[in-house]
C-alpha cells in the first residue's frame, strides 16, 4: 500500500520545523483506558534531543483511576517505591501531523523501563506486541480494522458538563440511519473529521448515518494490526477535539442512554502468510470455504471470550449494550453475515474475515485487540472446534451461552483464567484484575440518578 497522505519521516519533520509549519510535537501513549497521554514539546527541541533519547513520564499513568488518582494496591508502581519514571520512546512509524490542530504533529510511543529498556509488559501497547510476536513465530501477519460509533450532541463538553449530561440536545431529530438528508445537517463535524484524519495518516471509507438518535459511523481502512490501532487512539482524539473546537460534544459511550442504540467497535481481523490468506481455502465449514487455520482461530475467539471480555467491555457501563434485539451481540455464537451473532463471518476467498462484535466503543484498542487475537492463536495451538454454525435470530437463542452480565462478572473469570494467565502473564492478569476491581469499586460507592428517581419519594 502507498504510504498514507499526513505521515512523516522524520526528515520531513525536520524540513517542517525549518519552515515553520510545526511547532509543536505531541509525544503520547495511552493508559489503561484507552486516553492519550503525555508531553507536547517544543518541535526544534523534539528534533534535537527528543528524537534521539525518547522522553520520560511518571509510571503513576498506569496505576490511576478516571480522575488521575492514584490507586493504591499495585505492585508496579505505588507511593512506597516512589512513583518513578519509566521511558517513552516514540516508534517513528506512528509520527503524523495531526491536522486538526495548528501546526502540530504527534508521535506515538512505546512504554519501555528506564534501567533495562525493555518493553514494559503492562503497557496496552506492549501487551499488543506481545501477541503479535508470538503471532510472528508462526510466520502470520494480522491485518485488523475497528469501527467505531459515537453520539455527537449541539452541546459543548463545558455545558454538557454543566448540565448533568441531561437533556443534551442531539444533532439530529430522528434516526438517520444511513439517512443522507438528517446526514448532511452534520456535515460540518462529519467532513471536517474526515478531512482532518486523511491529512493525518489516516486514510477513510466512509462515515454514515447510525441507528441511534444523534449516532454516526466513521470507518478508516483496515491496516496491520498495530497500525490499526495506533489509528484507532489517533481517531478518537481527533474527533473529541474537532467537536471541542466546534462548541460540540460527542460520545464513545458504550451505551450512553438506556433507550438509544449502543455504540460498538466492531473488530475485523484476518491472517496471512506470505502475502497470502491463511483463512482462504478449500475445507467446507457451513456456507464457508475456508483452512483449518480458519476454522480453528474461530473456535479459540469463540471459546475464550468471556476469558477476556474486561478488554472487550472494560467499565460499568460497557455491559449495559448487551440487550436482546439491539443491535449488540448478546451470545457466543458464530454465522455468516448475520449481525445477531457475536462473531460475524463475512467476506470470501481473500476477503475472508472474522468480524467481533462484542466490543464496544469504549475499549482500549490495543487491549481489545491484543484480547482477540490471543484467544484465536490458542485456538490454533490447541485447535479448538468451533460450534456449529447458528443460523436464524441469535437474539432468541437461549440456550446459548451468553456474554458476562456485568463487570463483576467478568473480572472474576478473567483473574481466575488459566487461559489469560498464559496468554498475557500472572503480573498482567493481578495487574489488570486490580484496575477493573478499582473501577467496580468506584462505581458501587456511588450514588446515581437512577437511585434518586427510584427511591427519593417512593422509599
Amino acid at each position: 500500500m502507498p504510504k498514507p497522505q499526513g505521515l512523516l519521516t522524520i526528515d520531513q519533520l525536520r524540513e517542517a520545523v525549518e519552515q515553520e509549519t510545526i511547532e509543536t510535537i505531541i509525544v503520547a501513549f495511552t493508559d489503561h483506558y484507552g486516553r492519550l497521554v503525555g508531553k507536547r514539546f517544543d518541535a526544534d527541541f523534539f528534533v534535537e534531543d527528543i528524537y534521539k533519547h525518547g522522553t520520560h513520564s511518571c509510571n503513576y499513568l498506569l496505576t490511576t483511576d478516571m480522575e488521575m488518582e492514584p490507586v493504591p494496591g499495585y505492585t508496579f508502581a505505588n507511593w512506597e517505591l516512589g512513583y518513578g519514571d519509566f521511558h517513552l520512546v516514540p516508534d517513528f512509524s506512528t509520527l503524523r501531523v495531526a491536522a486538526w490542530l495548528d501546526r502540530t504533529a504527534m508521535v506515538i510511543c512505546d512504554v519501555k523501563n528506564e534501567k533495562t529498556h525493555e518493553y514494559i509488559d503492562l503497557a496496552p501497547r506492549s501487551l499488543l506486541r506481545k501477541q503479535l510476536k508470538r503471532a510472528a513465530q508462526d510466520g502470520f501477519e494480522i491485518l485488523a480494522a475497528s469501527e467505531l460509533e459515537y453520539y455527537l450532541f449541539e452541546n459543548s463538553f463545558r455545558d454538557a458538563n454543566a448540565m448533568g449530561y441531561q437533556q443534551l440536545q442531539p444533532v439530529g431529530w430522528y434516526i438517520e440511519d444511513y439517512h443522507i438528508l438528517q446526514g448532511t445537517r452534520t456535515e460540518p463535524f462529519n467532513a471536517a473529521a474526515r478531512r482532518y484524519l486523511k491529512q493525518s495518516g489516516i486514510p477513510v471509507e466512509n462515515s454514515k448515518g447510525e441507528w441511534g438518535l444523534g449516532q454516526h459511523e466513521l470507518n478508516v481502512r483496515y491496516a496491520e494490526i498495530l497500525d490499526m490501532a495506533d489509528r484507532h487512539v489517533v481517531y478518537k482524539q481527533c474527533l473529541k477535539e474537532v467537536a471541542d473546537a466546534m462548541g460540540w460534544s460527542i460520545t464513545f459511550m458504550a451505551k450512553f442512554a438506556a433507550d438509544r442504540a449502543g455504540s460498538s467497535c466492531h473488530i475485523h481481523i484476518s491472517l496471512w502468510k506470505d502475502g497470502e490468506s491463511a483463512f482462504a481455502g478449500d475445507n467446507q465449514f457451513g456456507p464457508v470455504k475456508c483452512t483449518d487455520t480458519f476454522r480453528w482461530f474461530l473456535g479459540g475467539c469463540i471459546a475464550h471470550a468471556p476469558d477476556v471480555m474486561v478488554f472487550y467491555a472494560p467499565t460499568i457501563n460497557s455491559y449495559k449494550r448487551y440487550v436482546d434485539g439491539s443491535w449488540a451481540p448478546t451470545r457466543l455464537a458464530w454465522s455468516y453475515d448475520n449481525r445477531t451473532a457475536g462473531f460475524r463471518v463475512v467476506g470470501q476467498g481473500k476477503s475472508l474475515r472474522i468480524e467481533c462484535r462484542i466490543p464496544g466503543a469504549d475499549c482500549n484498542p490495543y487491549l481489545a485487540f491484543a484480547g482477540l487475537l490471543a484467544c484465536g492463536l490458542e485456538g490454533i495451538e490447541k485447535q479448538i472446534e468451533p460450534p456449529t454454525i447458528f443460523e436464524g435470530d441469535i437474539y432468541a437463542a437461549a440456550h446459548l451461552p451468553r456474554v458476562p452480565y456485568t463487570l463483576a462478572e467478568a473480572i472474576t473469570i478473567f483473574a481466575n483464567s488459566p487461559f489469560a494467565k498464559r496468554a498475557f502473564g500472572d503480573d498482567v492478569v493481578e495487574h489488570y484484575t486490580h484496575f477493573y476491581r478499582s473501577e467496580q469499586a468506584a462505581y458501587n460507592s456511588s450514588v446515581t440518578d437512577w437511585e434518586r428517581k427510584r427511591y427519593f419519594e417512593r422509599i
